[in-house]
């Protein structure tokens, strides 16, 4: 009963973001620590797969809606949980972060990896936000319930 109240919330799908956008974290702080290293050139994950596999992921869960859960469908592919692991098949030079040109084939800009820290950031925040608000009426449902 438990997992068809979470099966039917989004809390499966915020958990999906939050997983994926720690996991872009890690890499965009990986291309600031390189920032001085000759030859190095920008990875990135890209969100717009994730969001285009999430979609896929969500209508699988429409189209067969008593099978699994959100959670565990085709979402757990992309699931990081706590590492980059299974998306280190996404990260690949996201080439529309090229910096100025450098002497030593560098393409790491500092300005240009913190806004996407920030938007990452952003995000993640959101994501939180909305989780923490769906427990909050969880919790209520269930004390109005018991009480």
């Amino acid at each position: 009963m438990l997992d068809q109240m979470f099966a039917n919330s989004t809390a499966p799908l915020l958990e999906q973001v939050v997983n994926f956008t720690e996991a872009r974290h890690g890499v965009l702080a990986g291309n600031i620590a390189n920032l001085d290293t000759p030859g190095y050139k920008t990875r990135d994950l890209s969100p717009q797969l994730f969001q285009e596999q999430l979609k896929e992921a969500l209508a699988a869960q429409r189209q067969s809606p008593g099978k699994k859960s959100l959670g565990q469908s085709s979402l757990e592919q992309l699931s990081a949980t706590g590492s980059r692991g299974k998306y280190e098949q996404l990260a690949e030079v996201d080439d529309s972060l090229t910096g100025m040109l450098r002497h030593d084939d560098n393409n790491a800009s500092l300005e240009q990896q913190v806004t996407q820290i920030s938007k990452n950031q952003s995000q993640h925040n959101l994501a939180i936000n909305l989780m923490a608000q769906q427990f909050r009426l969880l919790r209520t449902a269930i004390n109005e319930r018991v009480g």
